[in-house]
C-alpha cells in the first residue's frame, strides 16, 4: 500500500498531492517529496524482520502527521487525479485501519 501510495508523489497526481498541503507549510513540493520517499522506506523496513518494528512506527507517526493534509484537502474540497479527496469520517476510518494494520505487520508475530 505505501510503495501505490508513494507512486503519487512523483506521477501524475503530483501537483494535486503539492496542492493538499496547508498553506502554513514553505515548499509543499519538497514535503510531498520527501513523505513519498520517507513511504517507500518506510514499506521497505516493513520487509525485514530486524527493522519491522521500527518502520511500521515510523510509519503511524508519518501517517499522523500527513493527516492535517487530508483534513485540510477535504475541507477545501480538492480532487486527486480528477476525483474528490476521501471525505473526513471515512478517511479518519482508513487512518486508523492503516495504523491497525501496521501495528499488526510490526509487533504481532504470527
Amino acid at each position: 500500500m505505501f510503495l501505490l501510495t508513494a507512486s503519487a508523489h512523483w506521477g501524475r497526481r503530483r501537483l494535486d498531492l503539492v496542492q493538499m498541503a496547508p498553506a502554513a507549510f514553505p515548499r509543499p513540493d519538497l514535503i510531498v517529496t520527501v513523505t513519498g520517499s520517507l513511504e517507500i522506506c518506510g514499506a521497505v523496513g516493513l520487509l525485514v524482520p530486524a527493522t519491522a518494528r521500527a518502520a511500521a512506527v515510523c510509519l503511524a507517526l508519518l501517517l499522523m502527521a500527513m493527516f492535517p493534509a487530508n483534513v485540510s484537502a477535504a475541507r477545501r474540497n480538492l480532487t486527486i487525479g480528477g476525483k474528490a479527496v476521501t471525505g473526513l469520517p471515512l478517511r479518519t476510518l482508513l487512518q486508523a485501519a492503516f495504523i491497525a494494520a501496521l501495528v499488526a505487520a510490526g509487533f504481532v508475530n504470527f
